[in-house]
């Protein structure tokens, strides 16, 4: 039986930059990082990739945890989702105050698609952070 979702991964350029917003600006805290090694043979093995070399870091906060990982062989494709795509186009973090999340987040390198919308009982936005993945910010409202 499923016992529920262990982590998320997203592919980053640069696993420093992405530290520093996830880490820095989301409040995500290092849970593990390591680089893995052309000779890690299980790696390669467990993805599909045989002899590939990457950093990864796995990040938590609350019950969420981030996986991200900065592949330098093979080389990372650039392929940005956009929210109608197939396969996992975006994830949402529920905050508390949107508007002022937005605020501090922008200033941490994040774009959002505009101001936040209220739907009544919820206020949500689309953005990206510094390497283009999508994150929707969600604040319940009561």
């Amino acid at each position: 039986m499923i016992r529920g979702v262990h982590h998320i991964a997203i592919g980053v350029s640069d696993l420093d930059l992405a530290l520093d917003f996830y880490r820095d600006a989301l409040g995500f805290v290092v849970e593990q990082e390591s680089t893995i090694s052309a000779d890690h043979k299980k790696a390669g093995e467990a993805v599909g990739i045989p002899g590939f070399e990457a950093r990864m870091a796995m990040l938590v906060t609350g019950n969420i945890r981030i996986e991200l990982w900065q592949y330098s062989r093979p080389n990372q494709g650039d392929r940005r989702s956009e929210p109608q795509d197939l396969g996992y186009p975006h994830f949402a973090l529920e905050v508390e105050d949107i508007t002022a999340e937005c605020a501090r987040l922008s200033l941490a390198g994040m774009t959002f698609v505009g101001p936040p919308v209220d739907f009544g009982t919820l206020k949500a936005v689309y953005g990206r952070d510094p390497f283009g993945n999508i994150i929707e910010l969600l604040e319940t409202v009561e």
